[in-house]
């Protein structure tokens, strides 16, 4: 685990108490989840900034440190200022190592230099760039491959085609979802016609594109 961020407790909540947190350099945030109630927290901005960019913040389980007692959670949601970007609250649920949660984690598509369709001008189509699972909140993936590259034009590749990790299942289980397809592009669409229309084999025109003048002054 990479991501431990210092909280401090805000006895106070609302949105008075959020903004003076702001104010003082830090982002408000809640605690919930588990057998316990929801407590109001704080965190420097500086540190939750860093967390966000290390990429681990968002779709791995980190630990909250308060006082020397260490809570792991899973991050349920960031809320960031429409403007300037910034992180402005976040939401955490707390978590242990086994527990069962919904995450979405990122596709990677491999394959794509060797894939049929793809050498062929074909585009690939990215369904989803993400797809949610339910796995142990200790053993989220970083990222979900899918192989592509026995992928002709015309083709689409769905879940159950995808190799996932131990203990992670699709969340949606109803339905076997597409991920990606590969479509002609048009330029492979124009190198297929050619040669279909117009002239015949020999280069003579057919006879039922004779202008009917024409065929009259032949017979």
């Amino acid at each position: 685990m990479s991501v431990v961020l210092d909280v401090v407790v805000r006895e106070e909540t609302g949105t008075g108490n959020a903004r003076e947190a702001r104010r003082q350099g830090m982002v408000p945030g809640v605690l919930y989840g588990g057998d316990e109630g929801s407590v109001s927290v704080a965190m420097k901005y500086n540190e939750v900034l860093k967390a966000i960019n290390s990429g681990q913040f968002l779709s791995n389980m980190i630990e909250l440190s308060h006082e020397g007692k260490k809570q792991k959670v899973i991050t349920k949601d960031v809320q960031f200022h429409p403007v300037t970007d910034q992180p402005m609250h976040v939401d955490f649920y707390r978590v242990t190592a086994k527990s069962i949660i919904e995450v979405e984690v990122s596709v990677n598509f491999v394959g794509d230099d060797v894939a049929p369709g793809l050498k062929e001008g074909g585009v690939l189509n990215v369904v989803r760039h993400a797809i949610e699972v339910k796995c142990p909140a200790g053993s989220i993936p970083d990222q979900i491959d899918v192989d592509i590259s026995a992928m002709q034009i015309g083709d689409s590749i769905h879940i159950s085609e995808v190799t996932l990790p131990a203990n992670v299942k699709p969340s949606i289980a109803d339905r076997d979802f597409t991920i990606a397809t590969v479509l002609a592009s048009r330029t492979s669409k124009l190198a297929e016609g050619e040669g279909e229309e117009g002239e015949g084999a020999d280069g003579e025109v057919a006879a039922d594109e004779v202008p009917a003048t024409e065929q009259q002054a032949e017979d």
